[in-house]
């Protein structure tokens, strides 16, 4: 099921492939796995895609470098591109993320848009481009990183945090599943990967009308901190569709995954890449 793939520098990184056509690759939100895109799998292999998801570097199952300078956004990109390379050589995907996932995707596009066919963007947004607001959340992935170096994973899985992590729904098989590869992490990778990687990482806000490919702007209805966001990428990206799921919050393709895999395939059905 899994299977290493060696970055650039020598970093491994867990590597999950599926089914057989057209790829898409997701990327997961920070401090998070590639086990919170499991209720994608079934779904997506069933119309016709090739889905790909993996560990970021200091995340679930790959390496984690002792090196602070092993965690930027262009060794993300080029990690991203390795992971391409394994599941798709030489072939454009559908590439996608929640989040962080998300931004990563826009950088990827912008650095690689030979390698982009269409964008998943999920719970996601372009970065900061005002000093004060970059300031605000570099702040916030400050606090999230000590917490996480003092208390160890607790500090994802308790209180408002697991709302981010995994969703609000604890009933939920997919919901525990994802909690559990969470909270077997090392929480030192996921402190680099905050201070050097998600925390200032460059806005791509003035670059979005230059994005050519399709583009799929899913959000929670209730996701409050990203719904502003979401506008903003569904205006500015020149060939979007916004779609809100009902019901949902941060972790939409957890919390309403039945929605948000039928949002998916439908854009994927209407751009020409899953089969009808």
């Amino acid at each position: 099921m899994s299977c290493e793939v060696l970055a650039r520098d020598g970093t491994k990184l867990c590597v999950e492939v599926h089914g057989d056509g057209p790829t898409l690759v997701l990327s997961c939100g920070w401090c998070t796995t590639r086990e919170n895109f499991r209720p994608q799998v079934a779904p997506l292999v069933a119309a016709g895609m090739r889905v790909v998801f993996f560990d970021y570097r200091g995340h679930g199952q790959s390496d984690v470098p002792a090196d602070e300078s092993s965690y930027t956004m262009p060794i993300l990109i080029e990690d991203l591109a390795s992971v391409l390379d394994h599941a798709a050589p030489g072939e454009p995907a559908v590439v996608g993320g929640l989040s962080f996932g998300g931004l990563l995707s826009l950088h990827f596009a912008l650095a690689r848009p030979e390698r982009v066919r269409a964008l998943v963007l999920i719970d996601s947004g372009p970065g900061f481009k005002n000093p004060d607001a970059a300031a605000r959340w570099m702040a916030q992935v400050e606090r999230v990183s000590s917490r996480l170096e003092e208390r160890g994973m607790e500090a994802l899985l308790t209180g408002r945090a697991v709302e981010t992590s995994v969703g609000r729904r604890p009933e939920l098989a997919s919901t525990q599943a994802a909690a559990r590869a969470i909270a077997a992490q090392d929480p030192r990778g996921l402190a680099r990967f905050g201070r050097h990687a998600a925390g200032p990482a460059p806005s791509v806000i003035d670059e979005l009308p230059q994005i050519g490919v399709p583009a799929l702007v899913v959000v929670g209805a209730e996701d409050d901190a990203y719904l502003r966001a979401a506008e903003v990428l569904s205006a500015k990206l020149p060939r979007a569709t916004h779609v809100v799921i009902p019901g949902a919050g941060h972790i939409v393709n957890i919390e309403q995954a039945e929605a948000f895999n039928a949002a998916v395939i439908d854009f994927l059905r209407k751009i020409g890449v899953a089969k009808r």
